[in-house]
């Protein structure tokens, strides 16, 4: 008579040569290796896409206020975008591209600590961009109340200058726990759902460059 195994639980020993699929707790998972989500690591990415989601309709809610303000009176000046703000999109450009190099290097042979941190350099890069921005505005008599427009574009790229700081901040939090191989979650995990993040601010730049220079 045929033997029927026990159906795997969380709680049952691995099968024979290798780790049971979907269960992937340890700190040693690498991206790209094509190893099934367990259900906590899941929950970080839906986790992830309900906060995008949520930062999405904030920048939706400026973009229609932007709209509609600027078509009830006449007071809107336009405001002459800082020139700083094409070498900052190239560096944020840039740091897309290194923080994917750092993940392949990962799971590669690649110098994997030098692409993340040079990715963590041009987030801070960035940021010290925009305040250089903020400061010519300044500099030209341009305040947050001088104008609906240069209201905007203050809120518009404080907001989003904040949303990455916190972006910079995983990337140090994720570099401190690679470090330590203590985290209770796949490296692959914590590496995915910061770059989503990361990415995600990036091309968020992109549309609000865009928005700024073609509705001024």
């Amino acid at each position: 008579m045929a033997t029927i195994a026990p159906p795997l639980t969380e709680t049952s020993p691995p099968p024979p040569g290798g780790n049971r699929a979907g269960f992937n707790r340890g700190d040693s998972g690498d991206p790209g290796k094509g190893q099934p989500r367990s259900l906590p690591e899941r929950r970080y990415y839906t986790g992830m896409m309900l906060a995008l989601a949520a930062i999405f309709m904030i920048f939706a809610a400026f973009t229609s206020a932007l709209v509609v303000r600027s078509g009830l009176s006449d007071d809107w000046v336009a405001t002459a975008l800082p020139g700083i703000l094409w070498p900052n999109t190239l560096i944020l450009l840039a740091s897309s591209f290194t923080l994917e190099k750092a993940r392949r290097g990962y799971a590669g042979s690649g110098r994997f600590q030098l692409w993340w941190g040079a990715t963590t350099v041009l987030g801070a890069a960035f940021l010290t961009g925009q305040i250089l921005a903020w400061q010519q505005l300044a500099a030209d008599g341009v305040y947050l109340d001088s104008n609906p427009s240069s209201s905007f574009f203050y809120v518009l790229t404080a907001t989003h200058a904040l949303h990455l700081l916190g972006g910079l901040l995983a990337l140090v939090y994720v570099s401190w726990k690679i470090q330590r191989k203590n985290s209770n979650t796949s490296v692959a995990t914590i590496m995915g759902v910061t770059a989503l993040y990361w990415h995600f601010m990036d091309g968020l730049w992109i549309y609000l460059l865009g928005l700024l220079l073609f509705w001024r």
